[in-house]
């Protein structure tokens, strides 16, 4: 507002006094100034005020003694004289008729018939008239602000236009405001002075007389204002008014500023607010332009970003004008910025001799106070190029580019600034426009190359701007563009536009003059590793330069081993891990199995030896020669990534052999016996509790495990793991005095070789190890699985035994694979110790049911068995993962090799890959069949259990014994038989036995729920026709369990059924296939999977079972027709009894059973009906039974009851007469089973 230049404004000093009210203040202002504050002034002199105290008082008086010397006082009082009640009156009668007549001219109410001009009229007329002239003239400008729509004009008014009478006019704009404030909102009477000449001035003194509104009108004046400023007359106004009242009042100029920012309204105002502001202390560092500006592009808010670089466009499309704020904003910033410049710089280029004179006229060096300004600068200059789309005038670019070449001190803010301009370099290469200018750029960047290793060391930083050097020359040499796109975007820390054909220049400098790929190569592998590498180091590292070289294959192209390097590298990490090791590892690996190129399969790089792995893992007591200056190497971190990268490495290797065998090469795996001697659990588990720290090792280490070391994956270990390392375990422990155990493994030792008259000693020992951690159990784990056959003597107490499960299960969380073979080697028969057998892992795991080859006495120590047990389900596993990498490690490489053998052969037919596949799965299977069969059996009772009355079928009591005088019969002969023994409970309840074949059980359910063949399997299968190993094992216990001697037909022994079924509860999957089972044409498989389903039917009355159950009395019935007399007797004597079962189960099978029932009986009936006499009164009996079965019911059992005949007698009997026989019982059974229920 240039029509406002000449006129006096309120001074930040008067603006002050007034808003404190400091009377003495205002006392010692000018008399211009003065003049400028009487509305406000005046009117608090004649006003009651509100203040009733003295100093007040005393502060009145000293203003009329202030007031009482200025002449226009008397005019300002003269205008609070008049009736300002009326007078609003008026004016809103004006307002209402302005209202109705749309905003045309109308004649106004206030003032009527004017004879001259606005000003004449304004000098000739009293104070009345002169308010009704101002007002009304506000008024009309007010209407028509309103009804403008946002669009801006400029209302020409000789009332506010008069320089005589403009002092006046503002004593009279103020005192109508003060009295009329519900009809003049000071907002909207600020609104509509921007729209007459010297507005800004007309505002700035009618908030001078109201101070307390300047935040409401400047916050009114940008909610009103354009998101554009500098696009219209009216935003250009608006800015510059605001611009006045912040230099008003500047203590609020950042505060107004900030509501900017908020609104997103007139940019121009903020950057005007921050050239105009004056800190009281200097920032050296940064300006607060600089400051402003980078917040406002830089910050995380995109409305504002895209705010301000609008205004940033919009403002070049100008013509330069030196009264713009952009430009002012831009001149402002090139002086800060030639400020900062070494002296004597300039495009000159200076001869050799002048590049080590760092005192030359072309070199002087940044200094280090200007480092950080010159950082930010840079930064500013990229937001405002890169995304606000600034475009640098020649001397703007010029200066820059003087900026970015220059040579800063060797400190860390050195190492920064050199980043940045190296990155500026390659966002925006169109800075380098001629010669000599692309001459000072490469020269800079030779200088960065020699001075890099002096910087990183001066500066004490491990990342230095060299490694950046070095991984842009790799990204060019390998056209990976959008990578150093990435790159400079996050060294600047902004998400810049580069279009990669503008890097072309900067490739061509990169490859051809300052770095060859040789060159690279041979330099990174001479670069030293980052000591101490974790995530806390930021930027750009050695580590991430030779992972970009491992990508592009350049070390095996140039034939540079970089072996070494990468091991001295993970040997030097620490937590938290440091995010480019994982990828790091992952493409060395890549590099070492598979070659750059198919035409040179050698070209790969070499792993890292066996050696060098074990000296990772040796423990700090054996440190010493191996140790570098006395310094521990192997951290947690270093050897979670040398497991990670032998893990990976055989996973890779198998996914990698048939590209392999293609190419005749073979990589030479890992030895089992480097596997056996790292603790791959321990740190599994230690890894788990640095999970933050780790990163996503963690994640990927158990990706790994669980793929091919499932049995370290086993879900009881994490539950287990939960038990030992829990909360109240910690708890525990914490309220010990010391952590350390109190006895030692010679101790322990004596204690197990004195059984059992130590055994108080050693419980007192083996309770104290239980307070140890399972890390600290290590030492001991030797003497407690050796002396583990010394526990099953007799007379050992039973906690003891419970004990040291406890103590086994510890250690198994943290040395599971160790801790199995001492186990399995303790456990050997006493036999087999004279011999020395020692088994090793690849043993158990070739063979897992070398397991199950211990000593008898185990299978009835329920503690030992556990451990067994656990053993048993992990070896499995392990042997599977162990077949399949074998398959494919071997499959590959031996049918490529007959393939070669075989060519020019014709007739030699190929080995298909599917026969290997099933013959390892065939394999995998009778492991697993010949396991169930072994536990199942192991459940039988021995012979002396069965002298002892210890019964399987105690366990399913309800289920085949429904007529309660059976029961009783049977529990008296077994109180009989207990009386020898009276540590066992009735029935074997709480037996030995009893605790076993829970356990079992409950192994055989999560085998047959993880797959469920298995079970099928079992079922289907043939005792005789199992695997050697099962033959050597029942011939070796033939002795204890008689059981096994007798040849089975059927999947296990029939006592085992009622086990099988209570105690698994996933043996409801055998519905599934019993139906496949009765189809089978072995006899003895029919009985049992008839004996089978009838004890399922009671286990699981289900709608399926029901089925299965009405097609098994069908298949019976179908038998019946075509079984000779001999195969008849031997089907139906066994499976008769089982339809007790089918009826107990569903009642509505009854009708079919008795239909069979009569159906066997008239069929046997008629082949000894010459035979025996008492057969026809049977069929009448059983024929009365199907015609009458609730007659039958009514009459109870007492008249059906059968005479009671010897075994002598029923043995000689005929078959048929036998069957016979056995269908009445059968029917009775039914009848007394309905009876009981009812």
């Amino acid at each position: 507002m240039a029509d406002s230049a000449g006129l006096q404004f309120v001074s930040p000093y008067a603006f002050e006094a007034m808003q404190k009210v400091d009377v003495r203040r205002l006392a010692a202002l000018s008399d211009p100034e003065l003049r400028l504050l009487l509305p406000c002034l005046v009117r608090m002199a004649l006003c009651a005020p509100a203040d009733q105290s003295q100093s007040w008082a005393e502060d009145k008086k000293l203003i009329l003694r202030l007031l009482s010397g200025v002449e226009a006082v008397n005019s300002i009082v003269a205008l609070l004289s008049v009736d300002f009640h009326a007078l609003e009156q008026d004016a809103r009668k004006e307002q209402q008729l302005r209202h109705k007549a749309g905003g045309s001219n109308v004649e106004s109410i206030l003032v009527s018939q004017l004879q001259h001009g606005l000003t004449l009229e304004f000098e000739h007329s009293d104070p009345l008239r002169r308010l009704r002239l101002t007002l009304s003239e506000l008024l009309a400008i007010m209407s028509k602000v309103a009804d403008s729509n946002g669009e801006f004009f400029l209302k020409s008014s000789e009332l506010f236009e008069s320089p005589v009478y403009l002092e006046e006019v503002a004593d009279v704009l103020c005192i109508l405001q003060a009295e009329l404030p519900s009809l003049l909102p000071i907002v909207d009477v600020a609104e509509a002075l921007l729209h007459v000449r010297n507005g800004d001035w007309f505002l700035c003194l009618l908030v001078a007389n109201v101070p307390d509104s300047f935040n409401e009108v400047c916050r009114g004046l940008i909610k009103n204002g354009e998101r554009q400023d500098e696009e219209s007359v009216g935003g250009r106004r608006r800015t510059e008014a605001l611009r006045q009242l912040c230099q008003m009042n500047p203590s609020q100029a950042l505060n107004i500023r900030a509501m900017v920012v908020e609104e997103c309204h007139l940019p121009g105002l903020g950057v005007a607010l921050t050239l105009d502001y004056k800190p009281d202390t200097a920032d050296e560092a940064v300006s607060p332009l600089v400051s402003y500006v980078s917040g406002l592009l830089l910050g995380t808010n995109s409305k504002v970003r895209t705010w301000f670089s609008m205004f940033i466009r919009n403002g070049q499309q100008r013509k330069r004008e030196s009264s713009s704020v952009l430009w002012q904003m831009r001149r402002q910033l090139l002086l800060e910025l030639v400020a900062i410049l070494p002296r004597s710089r300039s495009t000159h280029v200076p001869n050799d001799g002048d590049v080590d004179d760092e005192g030359g006229s072309g070199y002087s060096g940044l200094r280090e106070e200007h480092v950080v300004k010159a950082s930010a600068l840079l930064r500013l200059y990229c937001a405002l190029m890169g995304i606000a789309g600034l475009r640098p005038t020649d001397e703007e670019a010029e200066q820059l580019l003087q900026l970015m070449t220059s040579r800063p001190p060797a400190t860390p803010a050195g190492v920064r600034f050199v980043s940045l301009s190296f990155c500026k370099l390659l966002a925006f290469p169109t800075l380098v426009s001629t010669p000599e200018q692309e001459q000072l750029m490469v020269m800079w960047l030779s200088w960065m190359i020699k001075e890099e290793e002096y910087f990183e060391s001066a500066a004490g930083v491990s990342a230095s701007f060299g490694e950046m050097l070095l991984l842009v020359a790799m990204y060019f040499h390998s056209n990976q563009l959008s990578s150093i796109i990435e790159l400079v975007c996050s060294t600047l820390g902004m998400k810049i536009a580069i279009k990669p054909s503008s890097l072309s220049k900067m490739k061509t400098i990169f490859t051809q003059e300052i770095f060859t790929e040789q060159v690279v190569t041979a330099h990174a592998v001479r670069v030293a590793v980052t000591n101490n590498l974790s995530a806390n180091i930021t930027g750009f590292l050695p580590i991430h330069c030779i992972y970009q070289l491992l990508r592009s294959r350049a070390f095996t192209k140039h034939k540079v081993s970089i072996k070494d390097w990468i091991y001295r590298q993970l040997c030097e990490t620490n937590t938290p891990i440091h995010t480019q090791l994982i990828p790091l590892v992952d493409v060395y690996i890549i590099s070492i199995l598979t070659p750059a190129s198919k035409a040179n399969p050698e070209a790969t790089n070499q792993p890292i030896t066996e050696q060098e792995i074990l000296s990772v893992f040796q423990t700090s007591s054996v440190q010493g020669d191996n140790s570098r200056g006395g310094r521990q190497r192997n951290s947690i971190t270093t050897q979670l990534l040398i497991l990670y990268y032998i893990l990976s490495y055989e996973e890779n290797l198998l996914a990698s052999t048939k590209q392999l065998a293609l190419m005749q090469k073979k990589p030479k795996s890992y030895s089992a016996a480097l596997m056996d001697q790292i603790p791959i659990k321990y740190l599994v588990t230690q890894a788990q509790g640095l999970q933050q720290e780790l990163g996503g090792l963690h994640s990927a280490l158990l990706r790994l495990l669980a793929v091919n070391y499932p049995h370290l994956c086993l879900v009881e270990d994490w539950v287990c793991e939960e038990e030992v390392t829990g909360t109240l375990p910690l708890l525990r422990k914490m309220m010990l005095p010391s952590n350390t155990c109190r006895y030692t493994r010679s101790q322990l030792h004596q204690a197990f070789q004195k059984l059992p008259s130590s055994s108080p000693r050693l419980m007192r020992i083996l309770e104290q190890l239980t307070l140890l951690t399972p890390g600290d159990l290590i030492p001991y784990s030797e003497s407690l699985t050796a002396s583990m056959a010394l526990l099953l003597e007799p007379a050992v107490p039973r906690r003891t035994l419970q004990t040291l499960n406890k103590l086994w299960m510890g250690l198994n969380t943290v040395m599971p694979r160790r801790l199995w073979v001492m186990t399995v080697n303790a456990l050997q028969p006493s036999a087999k110790l004279l011999r020395q057998q020692t088994y090793t892992q690849n043993d158990l795991m070739v063979d897992p049911l070398i397991v199950l080859r211990c000593d008898h006495r185990v299978y009835r120590c329920p503690p030992l068995m556990d451990i067994v047990l656990h053993m048993l389900n992990g070896y499995l596993l392990a042997s599977k993962a162990y077949l399949h990498s074998h398959l494919k490690e071997t499959a590959d490489f031996d049918r490529q090799s007959q393939t070669v053998s075989n060519l020019g052969v014709p007739g030699q037919p190929d080995t298909p890959e599917v026969t290997r596949e099933e013959l390892k799965n065939a394999l995998l299977a009778a492991q697993d069949s010949a396991a169930v069969q072994i536990l199942l059996e192991v459940c039988l009772p021995t012979s002396e259990e069965q002298w002892l009355g210890c019964n399987t079928e105690s366990l399913l009591r309800g289920i085949r014994d429904p007529v309660p005088g059976k029961t009783e019969q049977r529990s008296l002969l077994l109180r009989a038989k207990e009386g020898v023994r009276d540590a066992e409970p009735e029935g074997g309840l709480l037996s030995d036995l009893r605790e076993v074949q829970c356990l079992i059980c409950c192994l055989l359910h999560q085998m047959f729920i993880a797959d469920p063949n298995i079970a099928k399997l079992v079922h289907f299968q043939e005792t005789f026709m199992l695997t050697p190993l099962l033959i050597t094992f029942s011939s070796n216990v033939s002795s204890q369990w008689p059981l096994l001697s007798q040849k089975q037909l059927m999947g296990y022994p029939q006592p085992l059924l009622p086990l099988t079924v209570s105690g698994i509860p996933s043996m409801h999957i055998c519905l599934d296939f019993i139906p496949e089972l009765l189809a089978q044409p072995q006899l003895e498989k029919q009985i049992f999977a008839i004996q089978l389903l009838s004890y399922l039917c009671i286990q699981y009355a289900l709608p399926k079972s029901l089925s299965v159950a009405r097609l098994a009395v069908s298949v019976m019935g179908t038998l019946l027709t075509v079984l000779t007399r001999a195969k008849r007797f031997a089907f139906f004597m066994p499976t008769l009894p089982c339809l007790v079962a089918f009826c107990q189960a569903f009642p509505p099978l009854y009708e079919d059973v008795t239909a069979l029932l009569v159906q066997v009986g008239q069929v046997c009936a008629s082949d000894v009906a010459t035979k025996a006499r008492d057969i026809d009164p049977l069929i009448a009996r059983l024929q009365y039974l199907k015609e009458k079965p609730r007659d039958a019911c009514v009459e109870g059992s007492t008249k059906l009851a059968l005479p009671q005949r010897t075994a002598e007698e029923l043995g000689g009997a005929d078959p048929d007469v036998r069957i016979c026989y056995c269908v009445e019982a059968t029917f009775m059974d039914i009848v007394t089973s309905t009876l009981h229920g009812l």
